[in-house]
């Protein structure tokens, strides 16, 4: 099993046991594992087979978690999973697909209403009986409803963007193993870096796809085999995933790649340049088109003029290489024609890290702890933004317990510089919540000594549309606040956004010279595609910041670079690309 797929499970094991009323601590023992789990780039399984390490040596892995991991690992099953789901209805867990639907919530529904579905919990929330369970009322009714249609709908069964990656990358690796495959290679919307991914696409350049196919099967995690023919297999992977593997020969596999790569909307223009120039494009390469017979017959495929590389296949059209993450079908094809494709942004552009929470709140490593981890990754810079006081179930810091933090940061830069040139510098920041009422939770006169301020609405989501905008234009004409955390709030496949007019939001942005963020954490993804190329081309300055609760929560910062990249943005058009003393001169306080 995959990294993902335990945490998946832990995750849901955590749902259930507190659907039971289970012991909280040992609920929130198993969502810790989760979250630690699922940021985690190493694999469990090569943890478990180092003979000097131990599962336990993992932050908030003890003997018993690190014996049901081992398990997992060796059989693919938790019996504690297969006893607790024997023991709950099925309906709980589509139940709590419901956004602000917990396992308490969903009980009451279940033992007060006999709710049996989705569609049985719709029809208890229009006939009004919802709102008479206890610790419900009419707003919770009233956002059930609303919310509803996000549980019912199918987009919501894809794997997050990193889930599919984790998959992908031990696939490759596992299909490489094999003598047959000359090249191996993912396509498909986990190629293109889509939020969220249905299947798996992989594509082998070999000229034996018997062997291919069969080495496929072979591998640990292969399910249910779904389909096999000459050069095409399909089986059923880890979280239940389909896999669809294609062979094709060394001539046809750039053309089999772009094909398989997509989107729809993107080979659809392509092929009609083509043609525009007597060529045809398919899987197996660019052909030339030649007259038929006589007359009235229609052109037919001539030799192939190009194949062996995607490279080949955009030259035999006119066209530069385009990236996979911008062929979505919108102007790409126009401004690689023109030769105006971005310079997108590459993780290694990226100078600092200006979003992460330590053990003063909600994180799980300690200052120090997050500084070691950032020069590490060489980072030139980063942020310690911990919750402020609003958050008070994450111990938000006060006044006093802030000015304490940046004492101790102050004092760490220093210990830093007399050891000679400092290898990082860590920014005294802070991520205060934008208050229901209006206003942000710490005083002004705080935040003047503050290097950095996050603004982020955790509270009040469900405001009207004008009360959460004006809330956030409120925070970004604020001067002290340097950019817009989140700005939306959605959660990937758990939480719509909140009704926000983010054309508003945009727009002052770009009148204040706040930044908004570009948020790295796999499940938020936040700002989207849409808002961020909507914000470059507003002139507003992006920031991506992984929001880190632990030191492997570095990692994602990829997510959000590759979000970066599919709207489009280079790295001008980001903030945290520039050196410390560039930044300062973007900030628009000149405090730092």
């Amino acid at each position: 099993m995959t990294n993902s797929d335990i945490s998946a499970v832990f995750d849901h094991v955590a749902d259930l046991l507190e659907y039971q009323g289970g012991n909280v601590f040992r609920v929130r023992a198993y969502r810790n594992a989760a979250r630690t789990i699922s940021v985690m780039v190493e694999s469990l399984a090569s943890v478990r087979s180092d003979s000097y390490r131990k599962l336990t040596d993992i932050d908030g892995i003890g003997v018993d978690l690190a014996g049901k991991i081992e398990t997992l690992l060796d059989t693919g099953r938790l019996p504690l999973l297969d006893d607790l789901e024997a023991k709950i209805p099925a309906v709980v867990f589509k139940l709590m697909r419901v956004p602000g639907l917990g396992p308490k919530k969903v009980k009451a529904l279940v033992d007060e209403l006999q709710v049996d579905s989705l569609d049985a919990l719709e029809q208890a929330c229009r006939e009004g009986r919802v709102r008479d369970v206890k610790g419900f009322g009419e707003k919770t009714q009233a956002a059930i409803l609303e919310n509803i249609g996000f549980a019912k709908s199918p987009e919501h069964d894809r794997l997050l963007w990193e889930e599919a990656d984790a998959i992908v990358q031990q696939l490759l690796a596992w299909m490489r193993e094999c003598p047959a495959v000359r090249q191996a290679e993912g396509a498909g919307s986990w190629r293109r870096g889509r939020e969220t991914v249905g299947d798996i696409d992989i594509l082998v350049d070999s000229d034996k796809a018997t062997a291919v196919m069969d080495h496929l099967q072979a591998w640990k995690e292969c399910g249910d085999l779904l389909l096999r023919g000459d050069t095409k297999t399909s089986v059923r992977g880890p979280r239940g995933v389909q896999i669809d593997l294609r062979v094709v020969e060394q001539d046809s596999f750039g053309s089999a790649w772009q094909y398989f790569t997509g989107s729809k909307d993107h080979n659809v223009r392509l092929r009609s340049r083509a043609r525009d120039r007597q060529l045809t494009i398919n899987e197996y390469g660019v052909f030339r088109l030649v007259p038929g017979a006589d007359a009235d017959s229609k052109p037919v495929k001539g030799a192939a003029v190009a194949g062996r590389t995607e490279q080949d296949v955009y030259r035999a059209v006119g066209l530069p290489w385009i990236p996979p993450e911008i062929r979505e079908g919108g102007d790409e094809i126009g401004l690689a024609d023109r030769d105006e494709l971005p310079t997108l942004v590459t993780i290694e552009d990226i100078r600092g890290d200006l979003h992460m929470h330590t053990t003063a709140t909600d994180g799980e490593a300690t200052l120090g702890e997050m500084v070691r981890a950032a020069i590490e990754r060489g980072l030139s810079y980063i942020a310690i933004t911990d919750h402020g006081q609003r958050v008070t179930m994450a111990h938000g810091l006060d006044a006093k317990r802030l000015q304490q933090q940046w004492g101790e940061i102050d004092r760490l830069n220093d210990s830093l510089a007399e050891e000679g040139r400092s290898p990082i510098v860590v920014l005294k920041g802070i991520e205060v919540d934008i208050l229901e009422k209006g206003g942000l939770d710490l005083p002004d006169a705080v935040l003047e000594q503050a290097d950095w301020v996050v603004a982020s609405l955790h509270y009040g989501q469900n405001q009207p549309r004008e009360r959460i905008t004006k809330r956030i234009v409120e925070a970004i004409e604020n001067p002290c606040v340097s950019v817009i955390g989140h700005p939306t709030g959605r959660l990937i496949n758990r939480r719509p956004a909140y009704e926000v007019d983010m054309e508003a939001v945009i727009e002052a942005a770009a009148k204040a010279g706040t930044f908004l963020e570009i948020n790295a954490n796999p499940w938020r993804l936040d700002l989207n595609v849409p808002h961020a190329a909507a914000a470059k081309k507003a002139g507003v300055k992006l920031v991506i910041s992984t929001d880190a609760h632990s030191t492997r929560g570095f990692d994602v910062l990829r997510c959000g670079v590759l979000q970066a990249r599919r709207a489009g943005l280079e790295k001008e058009d980001i903030a945290n690309t520039r050196s410390l003393d560039q930044l300062k001169k973007l900030i628009k306080r000149g405090n730092l």
